[in-house]
């Protein structure tokens, strides 16, 4: 094994103990970005010689006994709405292009005490309004979706052009490409990671989080982050530190693992349900006991999750949209100009809708310790792909499909984790998503652990022949005309 094909952890490891240097760490990673970027396309910045530089400086920061902690020397990739000063934050779009940051936000602060290394810019859809990232290809089929926002942060983890990364999550956005390339991703509790410096699309949705190959990497690149930021919009107090281990008596032994009976398994792939299911079945083994359970205001969760996004977003572009609207993408502009129409009472019902569905999810959490349930409905989609038609005669959007099961945790700004639970007979990838109680980011970090510490190598799981009544069969897909 490579060094770039290294968790985390085990870089940290090896280089704690002196068996590798960052600076060996680091030039395997950059060989990988320069092997991947021209088929990949993962990055929208390189800083090479900064990150060549940073890292003999770590290895001269360890040699002499001064090793930061966990993070120190291990070269990462920050999603381009994450300011680093001196560094353009383009935010994928030329609106914010060639624009150096003045500083640096607080998690790139956060990251450069505790060593890590920055290798660059990783692409994002345009201000992170999109799920597919148009610029960036699938680490696992270049002829797929790299998925969105965070494609860029997700790829770059995947392929091994980053040992870890982070992405920001408004509506799905590391968890849904995360799933989409066989990756883990969290999406922390809403205001745990402090977002000052980071480019907002709506700031009561939006979240920071990592992008890594394990859960383990997860629990370290979170404590490095959490906390209240001096300038912090949203403050929250922050959860014991993890050490990136599950706490003392890890076992599954009598927890509560909620699996709905609708919403979650309503319009998924049969393979994509098939691979969760099965997934389930292990935590069942590991002692966890497995509930059914009904998800609340589920046919309300797309009206609130448009009706809350699109005007904030609209609201945080209204000067360059209206001064520079030929600098925007068709895409966004178009979602940009919708959301400026959206009548304020209609706002307001959509925050009224958020309160209820919150205090509805905190009861379902009396019930039950965590939620398990596809992370997104299908595996990722070929590049172009507009539309994907299912069983039942319905024909979704891409984006509206892979948006529909992680919104929840968005507008509740409840945690939810995504971990990879086999692939389909394609070969892609298939996630779980763990979903708790606000602050119950070790317990999602502990069972996503149990599990991956026990699933074998990632193989096609193959689905029934036809799908359970009420089930949808593996989408039909509708080609770009």
């Amino acid at each position: 094994m490579q060094p770039c094909e290294l968790s985390l952890a085990d870089a940290s490891e090896a280089i704690r103990t002196r068996r590798l240097s960052p600076v060996d760490l680091v030039e395997s990673v950059l060989r990988r970005l320069e092997l991947t970027q021209p088929r990949l396309n993962a990055y929208a910045a390189v800083t090479a010689e900064r990150a060549r530089a940073d890292a003999r400086t770590a290895a001269r920061e360890i040699a002499a006994g001064r090793r930061r902690g966990p993070l120190h020397g291990i070269p990462m990739g920050l999603k381009d709405l994450i300011d680093v000063a001196g560094v353009p934050t383009s935010a994928g779009s030329r609106v914010r292009s060639g624009r150096p940051a003045r500083a640096d936000s607080t998690v790139a602060a956060r990251l450069s005490a505790a060593g890590a290394v920055l290798l660059g810019k990783t692409h994002t859809h345009a201000f992170a309004y999109g799920l597919t990232t148009p610029q960036t290809r699938n680490a696992v089929d270049p002829g797929r979706i790299a998925g969105g926002s965070s494609g860029g942060s997700a790829v770059a983890v995947a392929s091994g052009s980053a040992t870890f990364a982070l992405g920001t999550d408004t509506g799905g956005s590391i968890r849904v490409p995360a799933a989409l390339n066989g990756v883990v991703g969290l999406k922390p509790t809403h205001g745990l990671v402090p977002r000052h410096g980071v480019t907002p699309l709506s700031w009561s949705l939006d979240h920071v989080g990592p992008i890594t190959r394990t859960v383990r990497d997860a629990g370290l690149v979170l404590d490095a982050l959490v906390g209240r930021g001096p300038r912090d919009p949203a403050p929250t107090a922050a959860p014991p530190a993890t050490g990136g281990r599950p706490p003392a008596g890890s076992g599954l032994a009598g927890l509560r693992i909620g699996v709905p009976r609708a919403y979650y398994f309503d319009r998924v792939d049969a393979d994509v349900e098939a691979a969760v299911r099965q997934a389930l079945d292990g935590l069942r083994e590991l002692g966890a006991r497995l509930v059914d359970v009904d998800i609340p205001m589920a046919r309300h969760v797309q009206a609130v999750q448009w009706g809350l996004m699109a005007p904030e977003a609209a609201a945080c572009h209204e000067r360059t949209l209206r001064t520079a609207p030929e600098l925007y993408q068709d895409d966004v502009r178009v979602l940009l100009e919708a959301g400026a129409l959206v009548p304020a009472v209609d706002y307001l019902r959509a925050q009224r809708a958020r309160t209820l569905m919150r205090r509805e999810w905190s009861r379902l959490f009396q019930e039950v310790d965590l939620v398990a349930a596809p992370t997104v409905p299908t595996t990722a989609v070929r590049a172009g792909q507009e539309s994907v038609a299912w069983a039942d005669g319905t024909t979704e959007a891409v984006a509206d499909a892979y948006v529909r099961l992680s919104a929840p945790a968005n507008i509740t700004g409840f945690p939810a984790l995504t971990v990879p639970v086999g692939r389909d007979p394609s070969g892609l990838p298939v996630g779980m998503q763990l979903l708790g109680r606000p602050l119950g980011e070790d317990v999602l970090l502990r069972v996503g652990r149990a599990y991956e510490q026990t699933r074998g190598a990632d193989r096609p799981t193959r689905a029934a022949q036809r799908p359970a009544p009420g089930r949808a069969a593996r989408p039909e897909a509708t080609p770009v005309p």
